[in-house]
């Protein structure tokens, strides 16, 4: 490990644990040069996700691009910062449980509604509009009357 200060290459772990989530390992260093300490985290390298897109082009897994989609679905709603990175960590790990290589992005896509559905209706009807590409107003009512229909006393 090369020193972010002097780029010496001697050093010494002071401590090692484990990251929050638990898929990491986080080692705080001293230079042996410039006795200045810094924290290094050390993670499994992993071979990228192929997302295979509607018209069967493949491009890498990207995490903030689903965070951006769901941003702007919920811009100007009730939503934290934390609920979003929540979702995408429930989707990245439902990924990595379910496939080896490749994922549909329309797979992605119903993750990423189902748990908007749960955490803001209107974020989700946001969403699924662009998602699925509504055609006219009928098929963005229909989907508005399931929202309605699911919530039981008609309240959204």
């Amino acid at each position: 490990m090369r020193c972010p200060y002097c780029k010496s290459q001697k050093d010494r772990v002071i401590d090692s644990r484990g990251a929050a989530d638990g898929t990491a390992i986080r080692r705080r260093r001293e230079c042996l040069s410039c006795s200045r300490r810094y924290t290094t985290y050390e993670k499994v390298e992993e071979a990228p996700f192929r997302v295979i897109k509607k018209d069967g082009t493949r491009v890498p897994f990207d995490r903030d691009r689903i965070l951006a989609g769901m941003m702007k679905a919920c811009e100007k709603r009730p939503v934290s910062a934390e609920d979003l990175d929540r979702v995408v960590d429930h989707v990245e790990a439902e990924i990595n449980r379910l496939f080896d290589k490749e994922v549909a992005s329309k797979f992605i896509g119903n993750l990423v509604m189902d748990a908007l559905r749960e955490l803001d209706q209107v974020a989700y009807v946001r969403f699924a509009s662009v998602y699925r590409e509504f055609k006219d107003v009928k098929e963005f009512l229909a989907e508005l009357e399931s929202v309605l229909g699911q919530d039981g006393d008609g309240k959204a």
